[in-house]
């Protein structure tokens, strides 16, 4: 093996696990999940069925993935982020489809975060502590809340921020990424 699995974790069948990547204590990833390398699933994780995973994906604790979420390169989740699947659950009745949901390479979402599926979310955006997340979002924005509101641009090396009520463009001193105020 060139990946490390916590003696507590499930793994189900046909799980795939890209190499250098840890998976710690207490994760159930289901049946038919690709995980990328150099990935970190820190403890108590769900990943559910057919979840893929990309790689140099940073999952904090206590996260819940379910069917139909994929996370592209270089995403972060932090503590407790949920990410649902169904929009109307009833206990009543069998869901029968799953919405997907897209996180494009580089976001970052803060803990307690919830993502409502059939939601995108664009490359290096970066999502606020406590935020729900009900529409999709463009690439490079911040936004934060419940109802989440957009508080500014950030560059794809996450060092240079516009915020909302600038009127202008800065090109990043740090990875030459050219942010314009236009949301």
């Amino acid at each position: 093996m060139n990946y490390f699995i916590h003696p507590t974790s499930i793994i189900d069948k046909n799980v795939k696990i890209g190499k250098n990547t840890n998976i710690w204590h207490w994760c159930h990833l289901s049946k038919d999940v690709v995980i990328g390398k150099n990935c970190n699933l820190g403890q108590n994780i769900y990943v559910g069925e057919g979840v893929k995973i990309e790689e140099n994906v940073k999952i904090q604790n206590n996260v819940s993935i379910f069917k139909g979420v994929t996370l592209k390169k270089n995403v972060f989740c932090g503590p407790s982020v949920v990410f649902t699947n169904v929009k109307f659950p009833r206990s009543e009745f069998k869901t029968r489809k799953y919405i997907k949901t897209l996180i494009q390479e580089g976001v970052s979402i803060g803990a307690n975060s919830t993502i409502i599926c059939g939601t995108k979310i664009g490359k290096y955006a970066l999502i606020g502590a406590g935020s729900v997340i009900t529409k999709n979002i463009k690439n490079n924005l911040i936004v934060a809340g419940n109802p989440f509101k957009i508080l500014g641009k950030i560059c794809n090396c996450g060092k240079t921020i516009i915020r909302v009520n600038e009127n202008k463009i800065k090109i990043c001193k740090f990875c030459n990424y050219k942010l314009i105020n236009k949301i």
